[in-house]
C-alpha cells in the first residue's frame, strides 16, 4: 500500500513538473523569441541587427489588427509548418519543427506533437499579453 501512495504521489510531482515546464509562455518567449523580438517585444532583440529584414514589433499586433489580437495568425507563424512557402521565406524560424523532435523523444510521438502545440499555444498566450 505505502508503494502505491509513493507511487501516486511521485506521478503527481511529475505532473505538476510538467505542467509548470509546459505553462509558462514568458519563459519559453525569453528563451526561443527574445534574442530577435526582444525582452518586451518591440523588435529590438541583440540578433536583430544581424537578420536580412528587422523582427517584427509583436507589441503593436492588436493595433494593426483594429483593435483585436490576431491569434491564430500569430499561432500560425509561430508554429510555421502550415505556411505556404511560396509566399516568400521565412526569416523566423519554424518553431513547430524545432519544438517537435525533442518533444517527440521526451513525450512520445503522439504526446510530442501535443506538446509541441501547446507550448505555441503559450507563445502566442504570451505575445497576446505584450500588447500595447
Amino acid at each position: 500500500m505505502r508503494f502505491l501512495i509513493a507511487a501516486a504521489l511521485a506521478g503527481l510531482v511529475f505532473d505538476a513538473a510538467t505542467a509548470r515546464e509546459l505553462g509558462d509562455g514568458k519563459a519559453e518567449y525569453m528563451n526561443s523569441c527574445a534574442v530577435c523580438h526582444g525582452p518586451e517585444g518591440k523588435g529590438d532583440g541583440p540578433l536583430g541587427d544581424e537578420l536580412l529584414k528587422r523582427p517584427s514589433d509583436l507589441t503593436r499586433l492588436s493595433r494593426r489588427n483594429g483593435g483585436e489580437f490576431p491569434y491564430w495568425r500569430v499561432f500560425a507563424m509561430i508554429d510555421g509548418r502550415g505556411m505556404v512557402p511560396a509566399h516568400g521565406d521565412r526569416d523566423m524560424p519554424v518553431w513547430g519543427n524545432q519544438f517537435l523532435p525533442g518533444d517527440v523523444t521526451k513525450y512520445g510521438p503522439n504526446a510530442g506533437e501535443i506538446v509541441t502545440r501547446e507550448r505555441i499555444h503559450d507563445l502566442a498566450g504570451y505575445v497576446e499579453t505584450l500588447q500595447q
